[in-house]
Order: structure tokens, then C-alpha cells, then sequence
């Protein structure tokens, strides 16, 4: 079974143009011709063509594909082997550079300003185990961190409207309830502080109550998290840090 060049570029979704130029350079000389000359393709070729845009889409230039595939020493199985290396390495960074992303968009929805050291960390040459070191000392673990970002890869966009707006009705009502002048340790205020424990759960990942109390002490150590509900209501951070305490000693208590 033999391909015209046409039928080539349909399957892997390149361009005539491209098979030509790989014919010219060599790496991809067509197997056959037609009686009237024209190129026709085999399926060798089109293996081969496979592994050149493997490589091509993992960064490679095009001399050194050509050394990869030509190097008589490495079978098909190795290239294989490699591919999948590389690819697994690209899939870990990619990943690493949505949850930044991802950071970066929880951040601005907080009107939190990140560091430049923040801003630029998944492109650094960091080493991924103090990365994940540090997610482990910040945000509880990393599990709970992996398992936030397995949830949010699913997230449409619809989805963080729907996030966005229980957030917005949520302080809306944390707001009211503090004007009405009801105490952090009081039952309104801890069923609030049950809820937002609930939203982190249900959105992000299971939040104990030991890991909320935790959090509640980040809202008012860390600056930028303070600025953010104190920006709702002067002393809501502080607020909201003792209902996150009391309620976790009501359902924590012997």
C-alpha cells in the first residue's frame, strides 16, 4: 500500500510543502514514485515521518532529528523509549505552568500581587523537589496541592464563574453578618466559617479542620491574603480567623 504526498500531509497534518522540504534535506525520501514520477509513501515512510514529528514537536531541529533516526545503533523501541521519556518530562512542565498559571489568576481575582520571583518561577531552573518543598510548607502538603490542581484541570470556564460567584455571595454575607455586629465565636458566624471550609473542599481539596485553622492563621500573617478580605471590611481577616478557630473547635471537641 503506497500514499501520494497529498495523502501524507491529510494523515499527519502537515503541509505538502513540508514533505517536500523533508525529502530535499533527506530525512524523508519517499520510498516509491509513480509511473508519472510523483512522490508515493509507504508505510515505513510514514513510521518515520511519525518519529520526525515527534521530535519536532519536542523542540528538536531538524539536523539533529536527522541524527536521532539515522544513528544505525538505535531500533525503533529506543526512539520510542525516548519519546516517551521526553514527553513525560514536557507533561510535568506543562503542568507545573498551569498550576502557575493558575496561581496567577487566583492571585488577580484576590487582587493579590505576586513577587517577581513568583511570577517567574516555573521558567527558572529551580529544583522541583524544593518546589514541591515549598507548596508542602505553604499550602499543607503535597498532596492536597496535587489534588487542587487534578480539580482544577477539569474546571470550565463556567465553572470558575459559578467559584467566583459563591465567593462574591459568601463575603457579601460575611459582611453583613459582621455590620450586624454578631462575634467571630458566634453560631452564624461559625456556620460562615463551616462554609467556607466546605467551599475549599468542594472546589479544591478536602480542608480539615486543622489545615482551615491554619489557613485561618495565613489570612492574617500573610499580608497580601490580609489586604484582600480586609479590603471587604476593615478587620475581617482577623474576624474570620477566630469563626475558622471556634468552629473547628466545635467539631473538633472530645
Amino acid at each position: 500500500m503506497s500514499y501520494s504526498v497529498g495523502q501524507v500531509a491529510g494523515f499527519a497534518g502537515v503541509t505538502v510543502r513540508t514533505l517536500h522540504h523533508y525529502d530535499g534535506l533527506g530525512l524523508l525520501v519517499p520510498s516509491g514514485r509513480s509511473h508519472a514520477g510523483h512522490r508515493r509513501y509507504g508505510d515505513a515512510d510514514l513510521d518515520r515521518l511519525q518519529q520526525i514529528l515527534f521530535y519536532r514537536e519536542l523542540g528538536f531541529p531538524l539536523d539533529e532529528v536527522a541524527a536521532l533516526l539515522d544513528d544505525p545503533e538505535a531500533d525503533p523501541r529506543a526512539h520510542l523509549r525516548r519519546q516517551y521519556e521526553l514527553l513525560t518530562a514536557r507533561i510535568e512542565q506543562l503542568q507545573r505552568m498551569a498550576a502557575a498559571v493558575e496561581h496567577v489568576m487566583e492571585a488577580r481575582e484576590m487582587g493579590i500581587d505576586l513577587t517577581p520571583e513568583e511570577r517567574f518561577e516555573v521558567f527558572g531552573d529551580k529544583d522541583p523537589e524544593q518546589y514541591a518543598e515549598e507548596a508542602e510548607r505553604r499550602w499543607g502538603g503535597t498532596e492536597l496541592y496535587a489534588e487542587s490542581q487534578r480539580r482544577a484541570a477539569r474546571y470550565t470556564k463556567d465553572d470558575w464563574r459559578r467559584m467566583q460567584a459563591e465567593v462574591a455571595d459568601w463575603t457579601g454575607r460575611y459582611d453583613a453578618l459582621m455590620a450586624a455586629g454578631e462575634p467571630p465565636t458566634g453560631e452564624r458566624a461559625m456556620d460562615m466559617a463551616e462554609e467556607h471550609r466546605r467551599h475549599i473542599s468542594g472546589w479544591f481539596y478536602e480542608c480539615s479542620y486543622e489545615l482551615h485553622r491554619s489557613l485561618g492563621e495565613m489570612y492574617v500573617a500573610d499580608e497580601r491574603f490580609k489586604a484582600f478580605y480586609d479590603s471587604t471590611r476593615a478587620g475581617l481577616a482577623e474576624h474570620l480567623k477566630e469563626a475558622i478557630t471556634a468552629n473547628a473547635a466545635r467539631h473538633t471537641r472530645a
